[in-house]
């Protein structure tokens, strides 16, 4: 069991989070503001090291579900390394302190430029078409040795938009053109060092993990000079209270005992990879938003908040449930409401939720929100974005700002001169 102050608690009349009392940190830093509890990353992290004890076992941060720096540096401190699906978090992987070779680089549809970017940074590429593997090739031949992602056509469970190794995916060259990808190595003599998967989000049974095994330890008796082998994520998180979970221990075991197996039966020791990134974060994030207004209908009781869509999109774009408490009235009756945010779209947060009832300035913490809430967010209706607050050993410390209108006019160019001079023509 987590220790009390691992996880949002109630303790006389208050919400905790990390030790840190929730109403402290939306008066001194405003709402809305996203908070996340560096002690439950930590906890995340070891358990899945933990379950993987038995294997040379590497965790490749998936930091598209969180790219804030400080929260990078943690999983770096914590022996971490990182996965990347663009240039730019490469970039601020290294600005992080992550050296080249502890970075993955997996991109989807980019091209041979920002490929070739990457191979000067020298980290590790992950190649994810053949079109993109047959001009590296040409460029670099085996003078680059990189890993390549193979689409084993297995459906993950989870909302449609999270599965990535179904048959109509973009993501991974098709497990079918295995013979495809071999001549085109063999013909630019490429060297390959791994060979990665990712079936998609919110994966419940192990087997699905051992599925997509066999079909990669399959594949990689054609590759004889592999180094690691990367089963991406998936990992299910709980967001309500009676959700399942990937039983981490359990897979840790399975997975274990067959990669094993798989290595004697390859001919040595290789090391095993995975790329948690909602898993390491999601459980330790919350957004606080203050409600703006009550709004009666003949039908809803609207919740309207200072936050929308654009801060948390999940629910709209995955319709992702988010458990939603009142923090400022812990005790109240609970009542119906649909919280929404002040977006001129539709925007809802949480559709006919029990929520102990809500007043006008109360302030409400939207859980489970430290994966891909910030990542996503935007200026939509010309919003500024939330500042985001560390708490790490009882302390909450500001790690970004909240955005102002310098920032959405600083990369706007003025016409002002271009209008006067046309005028005086």
């Amino acid at each position: 069991m987590q220790h009390p102050d691992k996880n949002m608690h109630l303790q006389n009349n208050n919400y905790y989070l990390g030790g840190v009392k929730l109403s402290d940190v939306a008066n001194e830093f405003g709402t809305p503001v996203y908070v996340y509890d560096a002690s439950i990353m930590t906890d995340q992290f070891n358990k899945l090291k933990s379950a993987f004890k038995d294997v040379d076992v590497k965790i490749k941060y998936a930091c598209k579900a969180l790219t804030n720096i400080a929260v990078m540096k943690h999983f770096k401190n914590l022996g971490a390394e990182l996965d990347a699906v663009s240039i730019e978090e490469v970039l601020l992987g290294l600005h992080a302190g992550f050296l080249p070779h502890q970075i993955l680089f997996t991109p989807n549809c980019v091209s041979i430029d920002e490929i070739k970017k990457a191979a000067e940074l020298n980290v590790i590429i992950n190649i994810d078409n053949i079109s993109i593997l047959e001009q590296f090739g040409h460029l670099y031949g085996n003078a680059y040795p990189v890993c390549i992602r193979i689409n084993p056509h297995i459906e993950a469970g989870g909302h449609q938009h999270i599965q990535t190794g179904h048959i109509d995916s973009k993501f991974g060259i098709s497990i079918y053109q295995m013979r495809h990808v071999q001549r085109v190595i063999e013909a630019n003599n490429i060297k390959i060092i791994g060979l990665h998967m990712h079936t998609g989000s919110d994966i419940l049974d192990s087997n699905v993990f051992l599925q997509g095994a066999e079909l990669l330890f399959d594949a990689a008796q054609n590759f004889p000079e592999l180094e690691f082998i990367d089963f991406g994520s998936g990992f299910k998180v709980g967001y309500k209270d009676e959700d399942v979970t990937t039983d981490i221990d359990e897979l840790g075991k399975t997975l274990s005992e067959r990669f094993h197996s798989f290595c004697d039966e390859y001919g040595r020791k290789l090391e095993l990879w995975f790329e948690p990134g909602k898993f390491l974060v999601s459980e330790a994030g919350i957004l606080l938003v203050k409600v703006n207004v009550l709004k009666p209908t003949m039908a809803t009781v609207f919740a309207g908040v200072d936050s929308g869509q654009n801060h948390l999109i999940r629910p709209m774009f995955y319709d992702a449930y988010h458990s939603i408490v009142n923090i400022s009235n812990p005790e109240g009756t609970k009542r119906i409401y649909t919280v929404v945010g002040y977006i001129c779209e539709t925007d809802t947060l949480a559709r006919d939720r029990k929520i102990n009832e809500i007043h006008e300035g109360d302030i409400l913490a939207i859980k489970n929100a430290g994966a891909y809430g910030y990542t996503m967010s935007n200026n939509y209706n010309s919003r500024m974005r939330p500042p985001e607050v560390f708490i790490v050993d009882g302390k909450a410390h500001l790690i970004r700002k909240r955005e102002t209108l310098d920032d959405l006019l600083r990369n706007q160019v003025s016409v002002e001169a271009m209008v006067l001079e046309n005028s005086n023509v």
